[in-house]
């Protein structure tokens, strides 16, 4: 799998490339790390806002951040216009938090030139790079693609049920060490403190230096210490699977290939009484 990140150089090299589509994601509350506040509106230019919670969230759902749709990604990429030969960049104002959930929701519904801004709008705007104030309007003329979900991508409440005995594959929680070893109470009300059996915890932020990720020899050093076997299947999980996915791109330029998410994370899971919990 190719590289999924691209440097604020190349979009800026690309800003005014007529099949270029930027999005800057955005989420309501930042959880596991100190939010950048921006007194003011700032976007890289042209770039569409998309919502993890209002736009690419299946809010018929009980999980939290579930999903979509196949439906429902659809009429959102059709809205934003979004084409087969379409170059897709999404990038978030806290560097690296938002974006790899939106990348991997793209990737899952199989747009393929889909990547992500390392650094984001931090470092966009440390090199004095263009901004505005406004978000690009949604085009006039919807496409017309559908786009097709590949459930393989996301892994279910069952399958992580039935890994507990099989071990096919190794969870991996982006969650803070004290939440992971039920040290702290989850910020979430009515779930239990706690992980998964047999879960290996990696923080998220031990992938990223400040606000972009660490170099792929480091992080193919990280994930060395999850598993030597490359082919080794890791399913990555968090809260309610958000920050899982800055370690599964982690993943990725790590040059594992084999990655799910389990989209449900420890919302789902640490809401159920009857599943078990290890500390």
């Amino acid at each position: 799998m190719k590289s999924p990140l691209v440097s604020t150089e190349w979009l800026h090299d690309h800003l005014n490339d007529h099949n270029l589509v930027i999005i800057q994601a955005t989420i309501s509350k930042i959880i596991g790390k100190e939010p950048l506040i921006y007194s003011d509106p700032v976007h890289i230019p042209n770039a569409f806002k998309v919502d993890i919670e209002d736009d690419l969230s299946d809010l018929t759902s009980d999980v939290v951040h579930a999903f979509p749709s196949e439906q429902q990604f659809n009429a959102l990429s059709q809205r934003l216009g979004i084409c087969r030969d379409h170059t897709i960049v999404i990038y978030d104002d806290q560097g690296i938090y938002a974006a790899p959930r939106i990348w991997w929701i793209f990737k899952s519904f199989g747009v393929e030139n889909v990547f992500i801004l390392d650094g984001g709008l931090p470092k966009w705007l440390k090199e004095n790079k263009p901004t505005t104030t406004e978000y690009r309007a949604m085009p006039e003329i919807p496409s017309a693609v559908n786009f097709s979900f590949n459930s393989q991508n996301v892994c279910s409440l069952e399958l992580v049920k039935q890994n507990i005995l099989t071990k096919q594959f190794i969870i991996v929680d982006a969650r803070a060490a004290e939440r992971f070893s039920g040290l702290v109470p989850e910020p979430r009300p009515g779930i239990r403190s706690g992980h998964i059996p047999n879960a290996i915890n990696l923080p998220f932020g031990q992938v990223i230096d400040d606000i972009c990720y660490k170099s792929p020899e480091t992080l193919s050093d990280i994930f060395d210490v999850i598993s030597h076997d490359k082919f080794r299947p890791l399913s990555f999980s968090c809260g309610s699977g958000v920050t899982g996915c800055i370690i599964l791109v982690a993943a990725i330029i790590a040059g594992r290939s084999n990655v799910s998410l389990y989209d449900g994370s420890w919302s789902e899971w640490g809401s159920i009484p009857t599943l078990p919990v290890e500390l």
